[in-house]
């Protein structure tokens, strides 16, 4: 049970469960925003405001394939077949171009830089490249 406040009323949030696939998501965690949880059924999204449980954002990833949480950048990242979403204090802080034909592996933070590894559809191979947690955007050429 979550409560946002000392006097605030318990609530039941009933969600949608997406694929019963042990390769997606299925749990709680925790959001920037101490307001909000983020809760995963199948690997459809959900971010609720536990004070006014009534306002909740369902991401547009169906499936999201990975969520990963970086406190150190105060983001929720959401991984899906082709791009990534970041989560933030104030709600949607960026999504990515797409970055993958069919799937996205992260490799690694460095600061400010995601490691993230695609596979791209025309050659048929995968290819590693970064991303600019600031901004969401592609940096430089392929490491």
């Amino acid at each position: 049970m979550i409560r946002p406040e000392p006097d605030a009323p318990e609530f039941l949030a009933t969600c949608a469960l997406g694929f019963q696939d042990p390769v997606v998501p299925t749990g709680v965690w925790s959001c920037p925003n101490p307001r909000e949880i983020c809760a995963v059924s199948g690997g459809y999204a959900y971010l609720i405001d536990t004070s006014a449980p009534e306002q909740f954002t369902m991401l547009p990833y169906r499936p999201v394939l990975e969520v990963r949480p970086l406190a150190e950048m105060n983001l929720l990242l959401f991984v899906g077949h082709h791009a990534i979403l970041a989560w933030g204090t104030n709600g949607l802080v960026w999504e990515s171009e797409k970055l993958s034909s069919e799937g996205i592996t992260i490799i690694a933070t460095e600061g400010t830089t995601l490691r993230v590894r695609g596979w791209d559809l025309i050659t048929d191979k995968e290819t590693d490249f970064a991303l600019d947690l600031v901004t969401g955007r592609r940096l430089g050429s392929p490491r």
